[in-house]
């Protein structure tokens, strides 16, 4: 890792050197190899360029900024256009260069800045140029660099941030200088570094931004220092790193956005700290990485932007993750890529900026598309398995069912072992199969996983009882069995797993009661009946499995009712209805099967709502919407029949009042009751899926 860091950071420094710099929105670093390359933020917008050369784009979207032809918002990434190298964001336009050195623009022109010539906002982009290595987008105006050094700039030049002696607009590309390097662009000024690592600024200057002990616009680029290899302008602070990996910061202060400690307005460069390699500005936060992957961030933090799960301004940096290599900071939102390629975004959400599907600000990093497997609700906590084996839990630790070896609780996702294939999670327990076999249990006092077992395929949890399948097709219980829900004939608890039958493919443990199908479709079903989840025509208790019915594919079981898949996609529902969970349209309890659809591929079950997923990948919930478990923006009341939420999804899990699914992509989403962390962001309650990292 640390050879790998090395390489980062020498690419991250010649990206500094060579490529655009950063303002509340121009921020750029190339990590070339992974997925993601290269991120830019905007006021509302973010815009990326992966590995193979694709652009994509999300956020606001109300001048075209995003280049899709639209002005409708995107809360997840959509592609605009492949062929990409480097890409800026301007407040409310972007501009983008192509491996053939042409430069495209778009989204905002009122002043200018696309630099087509006109004033005409562009809702896709235009090309404007040829031969450009570097590019930066201020709030409302544009600069470049061409091959042979020379600079050029074009838009609002109020301030004098073009740089060309007055402070006329200008509607395409002008020259400034030769000799440059790369370029940044502030709010409304303006920086770029020379060949011999001189650094030259110009434009507004009431902060002391441009860093020349006064408070003087300058309508011409003037020389604030030299040694510098890389730059990054914000709304009213400038930061950039020397040769030495020294930091330097100056500016406007209000938030301690310059990071030295204090809120006092700085005029001319001072000194941050060491072993910096990039930087990135925002409206009112800074942020940067150093050469050994750590990102630090400092200034304000209303809107969660600094990531340290807190909304307390930060006057010096602050570290909040490592294995980064790139970040990009917009207006109040952060973005950032990591060595391995991943995106994480957190901060601000109003338009869609972090780019996770829902509009909930990020307090905490949260990744784009996360890779994970397997996913299994309790009560009030999660547990998931990454595609990679990684075994994650978060939510409510009380009785120790996360697994860390303590009883606190986690808001966001926590490793906790490696070489697992399956999970499930009770009350205040859970239980995990490895890939080689063996069966782990933790919870209700035992803090760590305990191997109980070997040759399993499968596990699932109720309340306080656990239910297994061997890869014989065995099926073994364990745990409390006050109701039956064991299915040994008695109500004896169990402490460790007791045979309850054989030519088994599925399981699923309810509150109270089990549910399991053999390997002819055949269902059968066991424990607690009060309110008919069993589904034999009674409200009878059965302490032994009793069938049900024939030609199940699949089955989850409620804290007072049960959902079944049939070969044939339809989908069957029974027990308790008070709050439509059932689906039927009704507040029925149903004692035997009722067909609720068709199409469906599999089913969750929670306290008292239900989740389904059909065959062409949408997301189906009914029952009772209180905390939002429903995630269809209801926080009361309930939903006697599936509701549409959403679409791309595969796996599904419900808690006690939250819900979990994954989508295609792998990234794992949830919504619902958040008060012990078992949503996994470390807000609050969310009533609409929002992405957990």
């Amino acid at each position: 890792m640390a050879k790998v860091r090395q390489v980062v950071a020498f690419l991250l420094l010649l990206t500094a050197c060579s490529g655009s710099g950063s303002r509340t929105a121009t921020s750029s670093a190339a990590v070339t190899g992974y997925d993601w390359q290269e991120v830019a933020a905007g006021a509302g917008h973010a815009v990326a360029i992966k590995t193979d050369a694709t652009l994509w784009a999300w956020g606001w979207n109300g001048y075209g900024q995003l280049g899709n032809g639209t002005a409708t918002d995107q809360h997840n990434p959509v592609q605009i256009g492949a062929g990409f190298t480097h890409v800026a964001a301007g407040s409310y336009h972007t501009a983008a260069l192509r491996n053939d050195g042409s430069l495209w623009a778009w989204g905002n022109n009122s002043w200018g800045q696309v630099g087509d010539g006109s004033t005409t906002t562009r809702y896709t982009p235009v090309q404007v140029g040829t031969d450009f290595v570097s590019i930066a987008a201020g709030r409302t105006h544009t600069v470049a660099v061409k091959k042979n050094g020379s600079l050029w700039a074009w838009g609002d030049n109020s301030f004098g941030q073009l740089g060309d002696g007055s402070t006329a607009s200008r509607y395409t590309p002008v020259r400034i200088g030769n000799n440059f390097t790369s370029v940044a662009a502030g709010s409304y000024h303006t920086l770029a570094l020379k060949k011999d690592g001189t650094l030259w600024a110009w434009g507004a200057n009431s902060s002391g931004q441009l860093g020349d002990a006064s408070t003087t616009d300058q309508h011409l680029p003037i020389q604030v220092g030299t040694g510098f290899v890389a730059v990054a302008a914000g709304n009213g602070q400038t930061v950039a790193v020397k040769s030495d990996g020294t930091l330097w910061a100056w500016g406007a202060n209000s938030y301690g956005q310059v990071g030295d400690g204090t809120t006092t307005n700085r005029y001319s460069p001072t000194a941050i700290g060491s072993d910096f390699v990039s930087v990135a500005a925002g409206n009112n936060h800074t942020i940067a990485v150093k050469s050994d992957g750590t990102v630090w961030v400092w200034g304000a933090n209303y809107a969660g932007q600094i990531g340290d799960g807190t909304n307390l301004d930060r006057y010096s940096p602050t570290e909040i993750g490592s294995a980064f290599g790139a970040a990009a900071a917009g207006d109040d939102f952060t973005v950032a890529v990591k060595t391995d390629g991943t995106l994480w975004t957190w901060g601000d959400n109003t338009y869609g900026q972090t780019g996770n599907g829902a509009a909930n600000r990020r307090y905490y990093p949260a990744q784009m598309g996360s890779g994970y497997g397997v996913i299994a609700a309790g009560l009030s906590h999660t547990v998931a398995v990454k595609n990679d084996g990684t075994l994650w839990a978060w939510g409510a630790n009380d009785s120790g069912q996360l697994g860390d070896g303590s009883t606190i609780l986690r808001h966001y996702p926590l490793l906790i072992g490696n070489g697992f294939a399956a999970a499930a999670a009770g009350s205040n327990r859970s239980a995990a199969v490895k890939s080689d076999g063996t069966l782990w249990a933790w919870g209700n006092g035992q803090l760590i996983p305990a191997q109980i077992g070997s040759n399993f395929a499968s596990v699932s949890a109720g309340d306080a009882h656990a239910v297994a399948l061997m890869t014989d097709g065995t099926l073994w219980a364990w745990g409390s069995n006050y109701s039956g829900q064991i299915g040994d004939g008695t109500t004896t608890d169990r402490d460790s797993p007791v045979l309850i039958g054989s030519g088994f493919s599925a399981v699923a443990a309810g509150w109270d009661h089990t549910m399991a199908i053999k390997a002819d479709g055949t269902l059968w079903a066991w424990g607690s009946n009060s309110a008919g989840q069993l589904g034999d025509g009674t409200t009878s208790d059965r302490f032994v499995p009793v069938q049900i019915g024939v030609g199940f594919a699949s089955v989850a079981g409620g804290g007072r009712h049960t959902l079944g898949v049939k070969t044939d996609g339809t989908l069957w529902a029974w027990g308790s209805n008070w709050a439509g969970q059932l689906g039927d349209t009704t507040t029925t309890d149903r004692s035997s099967p009722v067909q609720i659809g068709d199409s469906f591929t599999s089913v969750a079950a929670g306290g008292v709502h239900s989740l389904a997923v059909r065959t062409d990948g949408t997301l189906w919930t009914w029952g009772y919407a209180g905390y939002g478990a429903l995630g269809n923006g209801m926080t009361y009341g309930s939903l006697p029949s599936p509701g549409l939420i959403g679409s791309d999804f595969q796996r599904i899990a419900a808690g006690g009042w939250h819900s979990i699914a994954v989508k295609t992509d792998g990234s794992v989403w949830a919504w619902g009751n958040d008060e012990h962390g078992e949503l996994g962001d470390g807000g609050g309650n969310w009533n609409v899926p929002s992405q957990v990292q």
